[in-house]
This record gives structure tokens, sequence and C-alpha cells, in this order.
């Protein structure tokens, strides 16, 4: 068998000219492909033919929405991961899923290398290549854009003499990256900070500022998994859908952000992620009635090293595996319902409750029936501030 090299395939203009023009600088056999993670859009047996249209040997279509969503979307969910506290991870989190079936594709067809369409500006290019050497450190990863000088206007030219089955159109300003737990876009006008964001760069959610009247739902949770909307069942992937559809109509989920690349500049980002942060309010707010006060908090400091590993693409790594260790023992008792009314942009807690809830009502009230006995807090006070007591006295005894 020749020498192959599977393709992460996209079925747009840089993946699909990447398929002839690895060919042409490497001799290999390009095998495409394609991963459904839930972006939407074209039909997957088209871009399935497509890339066979392109001169692949051989082109994969991966249906992976419900794997990403109850193996990546889920642990991350878990983690409330936010990285910079802003961004829930939309793009970073599918590369390792899709770099895992990059390599076992790789691995089954007995091919020695892997590709992807990333230019050497962005994170994407350190996903792919961190979680491919984590995962079969023997395979070697190409990136076309960035190793074979493969530009867009090469790309185009390409793609006009080779009569490659792509549909050409006025070209897009934005670049966009979209899956079931959210959709990013940048460059364009988006690169100057200064310019605010117009209601044409979104998919996902409609204006907020469009009065609509609130909806409420109870999102369901059991050992931090949700498993039912309204008491209804469902999978981890019908519910990411189903909130991106209700908390998208009212604008939930919509992030304008300056952030930190891995590669050292910053980059100015649009997301929307309706689901996601809907999800990840409920799921906090869940966490609040059921964590103790020192699980809670120092869960908060894993949870940003948690989002700060993914983002710069070591979802394989040891700590993070630790990490995840962690936040697995930390859900055992996040089960409970949490109500969502959701309007104007907004996702907002207004009930919780579990029986697992370490809230006590006869220690909480102020009124009749309360058990606190106040007594103990004189005591507690003193002891407590001691130590800052004892400092001032020898701070105030050395000046």
């Amino acid at each position: 068998m020749a020498d192959r090299v599977v393709l992460a395939y996209s079925g747009g203009l840089d993946t699909s000219v990447g398929i002839g023009w690895l060919k042409d600088a490497t001799g290999k056999e390009v095998v495409a492909l394609a991963v459904d993670v839930g972006q939407g859009g074209e039909d997957m047996e088209d871009i399935r033919q497509r890339a066979l249209g392109c001169g692949a040997v051989e082109s994969i279509v991966v249906d992976a929405k419900e794997e990403f969503a109850a193996d990546y979307l889920m642990p991350a969910l878990k983690a409330n991961a936010l990285y910079q506290k802003t961004y829930p991870l939309v793009s970073a989190l599918s590369r390792p899923l899709i770099s895992k079936h990059l390599a076992t594709t790789a691995k089954r067809l007995g091919a020695d290398s892997v590709a992807h369409g990333c230019t050497g500006k962005g994170n994407d290019q350190v996903r792919f290549e961190a979680a491919v050497a984590a995962l079969a450190p023997d395979l070697t990863s190409i990136a076309p854009v960035r190793d074979l000088a493969l530009t867009r206007d090469k790309a185009i030219i390409y793609a006009e003499e080779h009569n490659l089955p792509i549909r050409q159109s006025a070209k897009n300003p934005y670049s966009i990256d979209k899956n079931v737990w959210g959709r990013a876009v940048e460059t364009g006008f988006l690169e100057d900070p200064w310019n605010a964001p117009i209601e044409d760069l979104y998919e996902y959610t409609q204006d907020p500022s469009v009065f609509q009247e609130a909806d409420e739902v109870v999102i369901s949770f059991e050992a931090g998994i949700p498993v039912a909307i309204d008491g209804v069942p469902l999978s981890p992937l019908a519910i990411v859908e189903q909130l991106n559809a209700v908390a998208g109509k009212h604008g939930v989920g919509r992030i304008d952000v300056v952030e930190d690349r891995l590669v050292g500049i910053k980059s100015r980002e649009v997301y929307e992620a309706p689901g996601a942060m809907a999800l990840i309010v409920a799921h906090e707010a869940l966490e609040s009635l059921t964590l103790e006060r020192d699980v809670n908090r120092y869960k908060r400091g894993v949870e940003s090293e948690w989002a700060n590993l993914v983002y710069d693409g070591l979802w394989f790594s040891g700590l993070k595996r630790s990490l995840d260790a962690f936040i697995d023992d930390t859900q055992r008792y996040v089960t409970g319902d949490i109500r969502l009314k959701l309007q104007g942009g907004r996702a907002v807690v207004t009930g919780q409750k579990s029986e697992k809830s370490l809230y006590d009502f006869s220690l909480a009230t102020y009124d009749t029936g309360d058990t606190f006995d106040q007594s103990l807090s004189k005591g507690f006070i003193e002891l407590w501030s001691l130590p800052s007591k004892i400092a001032a006295r020898r701070d105030l005894a050395g000046e």
C-alpha cells in the first residue's frame, strides 16, 4: 500500500485544495476524514463526495455528535469551563475528538501521517498536533497551509486549474467555526476591537434587544449531568440542542472578547453559545446548593486550570486527567432541579431544589424556628480574628 495521509476535512476551500496539494507535495495518497460534531450546514454525504471529487482515494464521514456531547461537552459542563472566565471552549472542545478519529483512522488504514487545514497563527494547529502526539506518537502531522505554502490565493487558482467541485461564492468576510456547543466568528472588520458586532454575524441567537415573552425551563441534573428538561428525559446532545433553540431565541450566550491565544497574540473573537451558557449557569447554581463551601471555592481554581489546559490543546495530558478525577468526585451530590428564566440575553436562575441540598432552612431563617445558636458566634469571631489581632499588636509596637 502506498503511503497515506489522513486529512481532517471540512469541505471548505483550503482542505479541498489541500487534498491535491498534499499529494503533489508529499507523494502520499490522501484519505479525507470529515467528523460531524453538530456543525450543521451542508449535508455530510455531499462533503464526502466532494472530497472524492477533489482527489481523495477514500472519504470517510463519522457521526460523532453523541460522542462529542457525552464525552467532551459534559466534562466541560462539570468543570463550568470558561477560558478567561468568558469563553466556553467551543472550538477547543471539538479538536481532541477530531484528533482522536484522525489517529484511529490513520492506524486502521496503515497511514504514517495526518494533516489539518490550520494556519501557523492560531490555536487549532497546537490542539490537533498535541492531541495526535499524545494518542499516536509515531504519526507525523502535516499542515498544508502552514508547512506547504498553501495560501488562499494559491488555493483559488489551484481549484480553478483542476476544476475542483467547490462552489465558489463571494468570500465570506469572517472566519467561522461551529458545532453543537456554539459558534465562533473572527476576522474581517472584527479585527478592530472598537467595531461593534452587527446582527449579520449571528446565526445561533436572535437579537436580545427585541422584546419576547420569557421562557422558563427546568433542567434536571444527576451527578452533574443534565438528564431532563421540564421532566422529559433526554440525551446530553438533545438537551444541548433544545437549549440552543430556546435560549438562542432570547439571545442568550452572545460573547465579545479579546482573548489571549496560545501562540502569544491577542485575538478579538465573537461567540454565541446559548445552550452552553444556559447550562453552565444552571450547573453552577446547583453546585452552590450541594457542594461544601471549601470544595466549591477550591473547585473554582481547578475549573480555571482545566479550561486553560483544554484551550491550550492538552486534553489528553496527565494533569487534565488528574483534574478530571477531582471534578468527577465533586459531582457525586450535584443532583437536582434548576429553573431558568430566559429573556433579553440572560439566563436567570429562579428556582433550585435538590434532595442532596446543604441548604438548611431551620439554620438559615431569621424567623421563629431558627435553630442557629447565635451565642456561639462571639467566641468563634474572637478565635478567628486572633492571628490578625496578634499581628496588629506587633506591627503597632514596631512603629
